[in-house]
């Protein structure tokens, strides 16, 4: 909505700064036919000028409209600019309307029209120059957000990577002293002492790793859950998950692993809110029909869920929730859906991607 109503008022702004233009062209090209008698605007002359100038600002337009653009007013990340934007066109707006004289012959009056003419001018040079700057400003703020998610990204890569390293480096271990396990082994064996031979099976046992750390054979996906799934273990919360995708999937893997960061970040933050005694959090996701991505995450969350015009509010901030708003977005941009539901302490989100 924020997106729509600021390229709405941007195109009203800028039609309308054309609309004083090609009035004060009118009045220079009538200048030699001034009426004596005061007569509101309506002139045939002015009506076909308007409408040259508009097409030909359409036809001049449609490159830079069609390409940066649109590429930016498509990117999933919702630039903080969108917020504030809106005011500048409302301005250019109310300042055209302004200037519009009441009577044809007001602007024949001293040096009006001149003044009229350099001042319709500046404020759509002016008014092109700010899209101008708020373009450059919400692309870069926009790939910083992008180059931000995937560095995040890459430090969950990391992590894993450096738990595969540690778990490697401890079953190495484990294989160099299983020798000396056998012959101590071997020893109480003949000694005939099953009580030792108990507790020391026990503890050899508790020493070696747990080597079950893939969760499914896609890595991206392996390494967001997993890199979750070892802060909710941190923290005591129970974390199941289920995953069955492949190496290859027919979706984005950067839009996979956006939905599933968003999720799991949420529901970490909602179970560290919650009683320890309910805290819980589970993630399932598969490929339906070869080309849908099927991602559901449920959590445990105390207190109140607010929920406005079907948006959902931040926890941390005033304002709407970013991450539920990108994940719902995301899932819209490839032809999926999104729904979330909250009942009895327990928050699910079911996402389908197509691919």
């Amino acid at each position: 909505m924020w997106k729509s109503g600021t390229v709405a008022l941007s195109v009203c702004a800028v039609f309308a700064c054309i609309n004083s233009l090609s009035r004060a062209i009118n009045a220079a090209m009538l200048i030699d036919m001034r009426l004596t008698e005061a007569e509101p605007w309506l002139c045939l002359r002015a009506v076909v000028c308007y409408n040259v100038l508009c097409w030909l600002f359409a036809v001049i337009a449609y490159y830079p409209a069609t390409h940066a653009a649109r590429k930016m007013v498509e990117d999933e990340n919702f630039a903080q600019t969108w917020y504030v934007f809106w005011v500048l066109p409302l301005v250019f707006i109310a300042l055209n309307l302004f200037m519009i004289p009441k009577y044809q012959d007001t602007l024949y009056t001293g040096r009006v029209l001149q003044g009229y003419i350099v001042i319709s001018i500046a404020l759509l040079i002016l008014l092109l120059l700010f899209y101008a700057i708020f373009l450059m400003m919400a692309n870069s703020l926009n790939r910083n957000a992008r180059l931000q998610q995937e560095n995040q990204l890459l430090f969950m890569q990391q992590q894993r990577y450096e738990n595969l390293k540690t778990a490697i480096e401890e079953a190495r271990q484990a294989r160099h002293d299983m020798r000396h396990h056998l012959n101590q082994l071997s020893a109480l064996a003949e000694e005939g002492n099953l009580d030792k031979l108990k507790v020391y099976l026990a503890g050899a046992v508790s020493r070696i790793p747990s080597l079950d750390m893939r969760l499914c054979e896609n890595r991206a996906a392996d390494s967001v859950v997993s890199y979750y799934c070892a802060l909710a273990k941190r923290e005591g919360i129970p974390f199941y998950a289920q995953l069955d995708l492949p190496e290859k999937i027919p979706v984005n893997e950067i839009d996979m692993c956006l939905v599933l960061s968003n999720l799991l970040e949420n529901a970490l933050e909602a179970s560290l809110q919650a009683a320890p005694s309910r805290q819980q959090i589970k993630v399932t996701s598969y490929l339906h029909a070869s080309r849908l991505l099927l991602i559901q995450v449920e959590n445990t969350y105390d207190g109140v869920i607010k929920e406005k015009d079907g948006v959902f509010q931040s926890s941390k901030r005033k304002g709407n929730g970013v991450g539920l708003q990108s994940v719902r977005h995301i899932a819209e941009k490839s032809g999926g859906a999104s729904t979330f539901s909250y009942q009895a302490g327990i928050f699910c989100a079911k996402i389908m991607i197509c691919g």
